[in-house]
């Protein structure tokens, strides 16, 4: 199993996401409509953000998480149709299928992302619907080749809030540019797209997502041609790219069982 890793309980304590527009960004081409009536697995709950958007659409969602699912329960005390486990979701086997699968924002933080998303695929019904939003290595140049750098020699030892405070300062640094020179017509830019949301979130939201990249343990960025091979012999496959910077991945389990990945 999965080791715990207590930077997320750590994360998802002193922050929260409440943005309803980037969860439905991400859940395209389907909507919150989608979960309507439906048996929700959701893979990575953290503080249980998601959960609450789709609680009162689901018939029963069962969020999982390894690291924080005492947190999300407490946060989503107020829903009856939600049940909360602690598990790895590359490995756990919950005895039973869904209706909807949906992983948002974990996959690429796993041991193994291709193991992950095939665990996550054998607990779909036939028919049911995978949805997993996925940071791409395809535009990610410098998150991966300075931030992560940094990250890994300088960052990991520091109390989270002291990163806190760090993801604060680099936060406000980051508006000068952003309120000018991103706002020309010069698409070529590094993150263009990206900073496009920068400048519809709070500046809490921001500091969140700065926050996310230095804090998390791991990362596994993932290639377009990986996330084909996730999807490859499903239904109704989508790949969706999101500013620049991620995938939606969706399809549909087909009736008659995969052939396994090679």
């Amino acid at each position: 199993m999965q080791a715990k890793q207590n930077e997320w309980l750590e994360q998802w304590s002193m922050l929260e996401d409440n943005e309803m527009f980037l969860f439905r960004d991400w859940i395209r081409p389907y909507d919150l409509e989608t979960f309507r009536g439906k048996e929700v697995l959701e893979c990575g709950c953290g503080g249980g953000q998601h959960t609450r958007f789709m609680a009162p659409y689901a018939k029963h969602i069962t969020a999982v998480d390894l690291n924080t699912s005492d947190l999300a329960r407490e946060r989503n005390r107020q829903f009856d149709n939600v049940e909360f486990v602690e598990a790895d979701i590359a490995k756990m086997d919950l005895g039973r299928k869904f209706d909807i699968v949906i992983s948002i924002g974990v996959v690429h933080h796993t041991d193994d992302p291709d193991k992950t998303v095939a665990n996550l695929v054998g607990h779909l019904k036939p028919g049911g619907l995978l949805i997993v939003w996925v940071y791409s290595k395809e535009g990610n140049f410098l998150v991966e080749n300075v931030v992560e750098p940094v990250r890994k020699m300088f960052l990991r030892r520091l109390r989270r809030t002291t990163l806190l405070n760090i993801s604060r300062a680099v936060t406000a640094m980051m508006y000068p540019p952003i309120y000018s020179v991103y706002l020309l017509p010069l698409g070529f830019l590094p993150y263009y797209e990206y900073f496009q949301n920068f400048r519809k979130l709070t500046f809490y939201r921001n500091v969140l997502n700065v926050f996310d990249k230095l804090n998390a343990p791991q990362v596994d960025l993932i290639s377009r041609p990986r996330a084909e091979k996730w999807i490859r012999g499903m239904d109704l496959p989508k790949i969706y790219r999101y500013r620049g910077v991620s995938y939606s991945v969706t399809a549909v389990k087909p009736s008659k069982p995969l052939k396994p990945l090679k």
